[in-house]
């Protein structure tokens, strides 16, 4: 049986990504804050995942729930790194400091634990799949969003070093940018997000890619033209149109 095991998996994309493999029998790990929405969950998947209320930002509790799941079910294959967190933030404010900081501790620091916790059993036995769940805010600095932006910037580039350093142990490692994905966490824009699509559409091609193990993928694709055409923008032009875009609301 394949197992795989999935943080931030109580809602949105990591709730899809949960229910998707269950569908294909898969045993599952589960990870995330909300005992009560992770429970619920649980009671409604087959094979009966295996549940961890904790936060990604503590490393022993994240080691001690990947050493009970492979000692109940052996190595997982793949591990996806998909709790974050996105809120907007502005620099000049004092309350910002502190969301700046959970923000790059939960979405940076939290796939750094999650992968620590099975990086050497995956090494043991030359065989995984490590997959990050990034952005296409990690392309570019969006106004307002410094904090998400850097810190998906960075999960991008730690991917990729991780990428080179496994390759010869039999572990790939798998980096996703999705785009808009319809989840609560877009929910709270206010703007029109371009190439929206829904999360079950998204989870879909998500999957397709961790089988097919691309070092690298944006979801959906149309999203990714988009945004290395931004990357190719002088910054003289991104900074004019970008300055009056919307911004996703403070916390």
């Amino acid at each position: 049986m394949i197992k795989i095991f999935i943080t931030g998996a109580s809602s949105g994309i990591g709730e899809s990504m949960a229910r998707f493999y269950a569908k294909q029998g898969v045993q599952l790990g589960l990870v995330a804050r909300r005992a009560d929405f992770l429970a619920r969950l649980a009671d409604e998947l087959l094979p009966r995942p295996a549940v961890y209320a904790l936060d990604v930002c503590d490393a022993a509790g994240l080691k001690s729930a990947a050493t009970d799941f492979i000692n109940r079910f052996g190595v997982p294959d793949i591990v996806i790194a998909n709790a974050g967190v996105s809120v907007g933030t502005l620099t000049e404010m004092e309350d910002d400091l502190k969301v700046f900081q959970k923000v790059f501790d939960t979405n940076v620091m939290g796939m750094v634990n999650t992968f620590h916790a099975f990086v050497e059993p995956m090494k043991r036995q030359k065989n995984g799949t490590l997959v990050g769940i990034a952005s296409v805010a990690g392309f570019r600095g969006i106004p307002g969003g410094g904090a998400y932006s850097a810190s998906k910037a960075a999960v991008i580039r730690y991917c990729e070093s991780l990428r080179v350093e496994l390759r010869s142990e039999g572990i790939s490692v798998v980096t996703i940018c999705p785009g808009y994905i319809r989840t609560p966490m877009t929910a709270v824009n206010k703007f029109k997000m371009p190439f929206l699509i829904d999360v079950d559409e998204a989870v879909v091609r998500f999957a397709r890619a961790i089988d097919a193990k691309k070092s690298f993928a944006v979801i959906p694709w149309t999203m990714g033209i988009a945004a290395r055409l931004l990357r190719l923008l002088p910054n003289s032009l991104y900074d004019r149109v970008f300055s009056f875009m919307p911004r996703k609301p403070r916390s």
